[in-house]
Order: C-alpha cells, then structure tokens, then sequence
C-alpha cells in the first residue's frame, strides 16, 4: 500500500479531468492505497462535444472496436485486463453485442465507471473547472482530453514551450432504429461473427452507391472559422472528406460489402451501410464510419436519401470538433511527465494517443509512473514487445517526421521472430505479450 497524504494540503495525487483517461488513472492510484482527487468539470461546465454530466462519457462511438487478438488494439484490451484496468471491467459488464467488436450501451458504461470510483476510500471528487495548475508540488495529472481549451490549454503551451497541435474530429450520426424501414435492411454480422442482428445492413447497388457519394460531394459543410485548422486524423476521417478522395474510396472503406451476405439474394452487395447497436436493445442505432461535417440540414436530406432511411429520426447528428494534443517526444520525459514541470503528468488523448482503448492504456501507464515516483523509485516501461510497451514506445518516439496522433497498431510493437504466417506470428506475439504485460504489472502491486 502507498497511503499517502497530508491532512493540511489534501490528497497526495490530484487528477484533472474525470474522462476515460483521468477515470483509469484514478482507479490505479486508489485501489492501490493512494489518496486521490479526482476533478471533474462537469455539470458546471461542458465541452462543446459532450452531453452528459457523468465520467467517462463516449463521445464519438460506443464502439471501443476489435476484441480479437489478432487484432492490435484486441491485444491492448487483452493486456489492460492483465493489468486490472476498471474501466475495461466496466466495458466488459455493459457490453452490448458488435460481433468481433467489445461495444458497450454509454449510459450504463458511464454509471458502472462511477460506481466503481465511488466505491474507493482513498478517492473523492472535486466538482468544478480548474482554470490552471496549482501552485505546489503536488503530483498532478493532466487528463483533461482533446478539448482541453482557455487557460489551462494556454499554460500547457507556455511549458511545452510550442504552440499546441491540433486536429479535426467527427462524431457519426445516432439513428432511431424504431423509424428504420427494416423490410429494405438485413440482420448480419461481418463472415458470421457474433450475433446476426449485432449490426443491419443497408445494402446498396452500383446507382445507389454512386448517387450517394454525388450527394456527399454536393452537400453544404461547416466552415471552419478563419482560425481553426482543417486537418483531420486520417483514422476518423469525415465521410464527405473520404468520397473527394475517389468515387470508390467509401467501396473500400466504411461502405466495404466483404463478409456480408444479403439473405434475400444470397449475393454480396456491391456496397453496404452498417448500423451498430448502441445499446442492448438495439433501440438505437450508430451508423458506423459515418462521422461528418455535413451541415445539419444536409445530414438529413443526404442520410434519407438512402434506402430504408426515408423517415430516419436521429437521435444525434454529425459533427466535428478540434482536438488538441502535444508533441509528446518533445515535451514530455520517460516517465510522461512534462520535462518543464516535473510533477505533472499528462494522460490520454492530449498525449497524441488516439482512440478510446488507448486513452486508457496511456492512463494507466501514467498511474504506474505516478506510483514509482511516489515510491521513489525509476519508471520501467512496458516491453518493446508488448501493445503497451509499444504504445508508449509512439509516444516517446523518435519518429521520422512529425510526430501526430496513433491509435495502436502492430507496427509500434515488436513482432515475434517466427511462425509460418502472418496469423501465426501475430498469435505467438500476442501470447508473448500478454505473458510479458503480467510479469510487468506484477512489480508494481
């Protein structure tokens, strides 16, 4: 155990930010007997992108994707579950089906993360925005995500000593599936995985395809402000901004028909929307891919175009919001922690990690750096060979060009020097990782 703190100035360890990142941080410090504050804005204050008043509120999906181990980002679920992440626990208790996929239902989601945090002793919560860092040596987490904005953006930018990055987000539409016109969709999942009605299918034809990427490509869009930037990370690109690549790009991407099989013609479809479920009872539908920065009244006009969807009711509309995130080769040190101020650490998305999964791997990372400094003792990263290790590896680079935001991928790791395929390999490194992460995690309880 590693109780500390001081009755005259509080919990040892102040965390800002109660998302996905700042939520984990907090679940690795206190189950391990340290006194934490975690601070949340909300509901004084949101962000332009969130809805709800709870911690750790999805914002984009409610897909935290592939839970395979062939699968990168299945290997970094895989080892964060080794490692005793809650909020993987609090994924896993609210999953809703997705096939291959570990989706959850984010109302449930949010309220088991609570729970959990709420059931710590060493944790309290301090409601309110935190305009800056405090002025003390408190060891303090910044994990205040991708929309980190005012004052404390600023001060961030003064002690990394460059102006803050920043990129483009989109959030996909949520259709009410009761308003669905189900006699033109299917039931199906990708090659048969998971259940049949984890994902309908909307299937379209060479006309209807290429009707629908004219009607993108003609479509009003929200025009940046003169002072925003209009890059967008090309993991989460906008649905408008893929169709001005090529006429085919959509085929090939979000719309790609492989391993779906319409069982009213017993063919492939030349293309095919995918609407996920968004919670148990399938009452509310995500279509997958299809974040946008379509106009509002452009989303409806071009999403009821298409078959089935002629009287869609949405439960949320596409959007795009700006992330920020830093240069963290450059202003953060082996143990995350920025190289100006030592005692703070910076966790999640404004890391330059991208996606769900790995704001929280990089968050309990940052718990465990948190913890050896409060023992006194050196970091030690996760293995090169490891989903972890090799996240970690991203954010401290070198990289040969500029540095931008990743979600995890099996080039960032080690790869296992053998097997007789791909699979084979990607199985022994997987096996290999997850028999390295625990030995790893076991010097840090």
């Amino acid at each position: 155990m590693v109780t500390t703190s001081n009755p005259e100035r509080g919990p040892s360890v102040r965390i800002i930010g109660g998302g996905l990142a700042g939520s984990e941080v907090a679940w690795q410090l206190a189950r391990r007997g340290v006194s934490v504050e975690l601070c949340e804005q909300k509901p004084a204050q949101r962000s332009a992108a969130h809805t709800s008043d709870q911690l750790a509120e999805l914002v984009c999906s409610n897909s935290l994707r592939s839970d395979r181990l062939e699968n990168a980002v299945g290997l970094l679920k895989a080892e964060l579950r080794l490692i005793g992440s809650g909020l993987l626990r609090c994924a896993d208790a609210t999953r809703v089906p997705a096939g291959g996929a570990l989706a959850v239902d984010r109302a449930a989601f949010s309220t088991a993360v609570e729970a959990l945090l709420a059931g710590v002793p060493t944790l309290c919560f301090a409601r309110g925005q935190v305009a800056q860092l405090a002025d003390d040596d408190r060891p303090t987490v910044v994990a205040s995500g991708p929309l980190t904005d005012g004052a404390l953006a600023a001060e961030i930018r003064t002690l990394t000593g460059s102006e803050a990055l920043f990129f483009y987000d989109a959030i996909a539409p949520i259709v009410d599936a009761s308003t669905l016109d189900l006699e033109q969709l299917f039931a199906a999942s990708r090659y048969g995985r998971g259940d049949a009605d984890d994902y309908l299918n909307l299937p379209l034809d060479h006309d209807a395809y290429y009707r629908f990427v004219q009607a993108l490509l003609d479509a009003p869009k929200v025009t940046p402000h003169d002072f925003e930037d209009r890059t967008c990370f090309e993991g989460c690109l906008p649905i408008e901004v893929m169709a001005a690549r090529g006429p085919d790009v959509l085929a090939f991407g979000p719309l790609k028909p492989v391993g779906l099989i319409d069982p009213r013609t017993g063919r492939r479809p030349f293309a095919a929307v995918q609407l996920r479920k968004e919670d148990l009872a399938g009452s509310a539908r995500n279509l997958v891919g299809f974040q946008t920065r379509l106009t509002h009244p452009a989303q409806l006009a071009v999403l009821r175009s298409l078959p089935g969807m002629q009287h869609a009711q949405f439960l949320r509309l596409g959007s795009v919001h700006r992330n920020t995130y830093v240069d963290a080769p450059r202003a953060l040190d082996d143990g995350l922690r920025l190289r100006a101020r030592p005692t703070v650490w910076l966790a999640g998305q404004i890391t330059g990690s991208e996606g769900y999964v790995e704001a929280i791997a990089v968050g309990a990372l940052v718990a465990i750096s948190v913890l050896a400094a409060l023992r006194g003792q050196p970091f030690v990263a996760p293995p090169p060979t490891t989903a972890l290790g090799g996240l970690y590896r991203h954010l401290r680079g070198p990289h040969p060009g500029a540095f931008a935001p990743s979600n995890v991928n099996w080039a960032q790791l080690a790869a296992y020097p053998g097997g007789r395929n791909r699979a084979e390999q990607r199985r022994l490194t997987a096996e290999r990782a997850c028999a390295e992460v625990a030995s790893w995690a076991a010097q840090w309880e």
